[in-house]
């Protein structure tokens, strides 16, 4: 009962966010933005959904049970998702699921973005780890925790280099 509550809301979740990304897709290009890494994002989409649907699998099928230490993992998640919607609003029309770079636009710099550069990829591998924790789902947490280490490898210097070639993202993250 509660992998079926709380895949649910998650899945809701995801489906609002790709609403709001559209959104804020539409606003940024009608400013002048571009897109970069539009080939590896329908892979990146493809494994997330996969990861859905290996979580499905797995728990059900394979009959996994809630870990013993379900509490703790689970304000973990509550705590990502926290963090999620702090990223959300701290980037507020510039948040996307795309890499979207408007030129010439202020990088923001407030919110989780004062500490981190990246914090949105952060709570995305603390989901990706957490959630099949929390129902034992051994296989697909580490499976899908490697091919999310193999996606910010290519996605990560993808974002930063336009960001780095249209913005003042230098100026706001030197170099060390």
């Amino acid at each position: 009962m509660l992998f079926t509550v709380v895949l649910a809301i998650v899945i809701l979740q995801r489906l609002v966010e790709l609403l709001v990304a559209k959104r804020n897709e539409t606003w940024m290009r009608n400013q002048g933005a571009f897109e970069v890494g539009a080939a590896h994002y329908p892979i990146m989409v493809a494994m997330h959904v996969a990861f859905f649907m290996s979580l499905i699998i797995e728990v059900t099928f394979f009959e996994r049970a809630l870990s013993p230490f379900w509490i703790s993992l689970l304000a973990v998640f509550l705590l990502a998702q926290v963090g999620r919607l702090w990223c959300l609003t701290s980037l507020g029309k510039f948040w996307n699921t795309k890499i979207i770079i408007l030129p010439g636009a202020e990088v923001v710099q407030k919110g989780p973005y004062t500490f981190i550069r990246h914090p949105n990829y952060v709570i995305v591998a603390i989901e990706l780890l957490v959630l099949p924790l929390l129902f034992s789902a051994y296989y697909t947490a580490i499976l899908f925790s490697i091919l999310n280490v193999w996606m910010l490898s290519v996605r990560i210097p993808a974002e930063e280099q336009a960001l780095k070639e249209s913005t003042n993202y230098n100026e706001k993250f030197p170099m060390k």
